[in-house]
């Protein structure tokens, strides 16, 4: 292996790479999904040489070879290619999040030949390139404070309401992406230390980093991706690594409400502020008398250090005013507002930045009230926890959609809590049928299946519409309010579509046809 003089990671800056340290030096990009495109972009426009390898083929690939904007990039695709053909004279090899040699849901010869380098390079750091995923170089070479947002659910809400909490202080741009929007590498030769980056943090991207956040910001650890971590165990050690990577100057930030993340204490000896719905435990953020209260929270050193100015008893904002549903959308916001408060965001500014948020796509997103039923889009919710919490969202009457492909997740506790705070189910997809037998044994009466997301959301609209027409029983007081159609699946997208978001849209323009038909025949009577 002849090697030009591999890249040394620990030297690496986003200065540097302006000044043109990059220029020249043969850098190999593993797979060609968003973050691949975007290291690609961000390589060939520094001047690097640059690789890309990925199993699928050229036809399979042609959406995003075509957002390479036809910069002089070597394509090195399909299944036939050996992968360790693409690094044979590489100075620096970057990755996607969903490729490591760790995984066992990646393609197993990609696996085994990363393996070999990545071993190579600890014995031989001089001669052997680094791998480094995209995430991991944003963090390396961002030269303004961080936000990293994890957890299992919430992290998306959470990150999305920071940034536009962040953004309330114009004197400080804030830019938001990782697991959300544009790939950071591509935002990195723009930042400036007055930026202030939220970054949402998948379990695919915590394994590769080396690197943490100036501030971490959890909202739940539950369970999910077994299928790539093996066990509930592994998958909660994941998570940890944020709490165990942040900087020591900086915060953790933790739900107090949550088993799992309140013994992420001990990680770190970063400062810790925790939030609840409850009392704040100071430094922390809670609830008091219907507002949200913060108690004895101070800046940080890269936000001038000092205490944090709020209203008579801490007060930021009434809870009332929050316009994102349920209660753990409550937590997510204080989260979100703790992360505020740190940077030295003003009270105020806060209070009129999350009363104006509505949410995010996919996430308990409200789509539409067609002749008295809401329609709710929850794509997002693939595992029970997200679906617990969006059926204690809403009140009955209500008919949850589920079902698709079973992620290996144990269901067994949203039996109950469905049968409890849902009227009906329709179930859709490959684990419709034994979501259906779990809904059935735990007391719902009514549980249906459909062939079709578009079947069952003309099938749910009907049962809502008899619910909101039924008599009342003897002591139950009748409906005053709309009824509500919840599209929370329980499960992953990939039997039907492409993935949640595909999903969701699907749901989306399901209703749309569904509020044209009964506005056709409103016209036509």
């Amino acid at each position: 292996m002849s090697v030009r003089g591999v890249v040394d990671l620990d030297v690496l800056t986003a200065e540097g790479v302006r000044w043109g340290i990059l220029k020249g030096r043969a850098v190999t990009v593993l797979g060609l999904a968003r973050s691949g495109v975007a290291l690609a972009r961000f390589f060939a426009d520094a001047g690097a040489s640059v690789t890309v390898y990925d199993g699928r083929t050229e036809a399979d690939l042609a959406q995003s070879i075509e957002q390479l904007g036809g910069r002089p990039i070597a394509l090195r695709l399909g299944p036939d290619v050996d992968p360790s053909s693409a690094w044979a004279d590489a100075d620096l090899i970057a990755t996607s999040p969903s490729i490591n040699p760790d995984f066992p849901t990646a393609e197993p010869r990609l696996r085994a030949a990363l393996r070999a380098v990545v071993d190579a390079h600890a014995a031989d750091p001089l001669r052997w390139p680094a791998l480094v995923s995209e995430t991991d170089l944003v963090l390396r070479m961002c030269p303004c404070p961080t936000i990293g947002v994890t957890g299992t659910k919430g992290k998306t809400t959470t990150s999305s309401l920071a940034a536009d909490l962040l953004a309330a202080d114009t004197a400080h741009p804030a830019i938001l992406g990782g697991n959300i929007g544009i790939p950071l590498v591509e935002r990195l030769p723009e930042l400036t230390p007055e930026h202030r980056v939220v970054i949402e943090l998948s379990e695919l991207q915590l394994p590769t980093l080396s690197h943490g956040t100036t501030v971490a910001v959890y909202t739940n650890v539950t369970a999910d991706h077994l299928d790539r971590h093996g066990s509930l165990e592994a998958y909660r050690r994941v998570k940890r690594r944020l709490a165990e990577l942040v900087d020591p100057a900086g915060a953790l930030v933790l739900n107090a409400d949550d088993p799992v993340v309140r013994d992420y204490r001990p990680t770190t000896s970063a400062p810790i502020v925790t939030y609840r719905r409850g009392l704040p435990v100071p430094p922390g953020v809670g609830v008091k008398e219907g507002w949200i209260v913060a108690s004895a929270i101070g800046r940080l050193p890269a936000a001038g250090g000092s205490g944090v100015h709020t209203g008579a008893g801490g007060r930021i904002m009434p809870v009332a005013e929050l316009r994102i549903p349920g209660e753990h959308n409550l937590s997510n916001a204080m989260a979100a507002i703790s992360s505020a408060l740190l940077f030295g965001v003003a009270p105020e500014a806060i209070r009129q930045a999350a009363a104006a948020f509505t949410g995010v796509e996919h996430r308990l997103e409200h789509v539409a009230l067609v002749d008295g039923v809401r329609f709710i889009n929850d794509s997002q919710g693939t595992q029970p926890d997200a679906v617990i919490a969006g059926l204690r969202a809403f009140p009955r009457p209500l008919v949850l959609i589920a079902g698709g492909r079973d992620k290996g997740v144990n269901l067994s506790g949203l039996g109950s809590v469905a049968a409890a705070r849902a009227d009906a189910a329709v179930l859709i997809g490959e684990s419709g049928p034994a979501i259906g037998e779990l809904f059935r044994a735990s007391g719902m009466k009514r549980v249906e299946s459909a062939a079709s997301l578009e079947e069952a959301v003309d099938r749910a609209d009907e049962i809502a519409r008899e619910l909101l027409t039924a008599r009342p029983l003897p002591g139950v007081p009748p409906v005053t309010g709309p009824a509500t159609v919840l599209m929370s699946p329980a499960a992953a997208s990939f039997d039907m579509f492409v993935d949640y978001a595909a999903r969701g849209r699907a749901f989306r323009a399901a209703v749309a046809a569904l509020a044209e038909r009964r506005r056709a025949r409103g016209a036509s009577r």
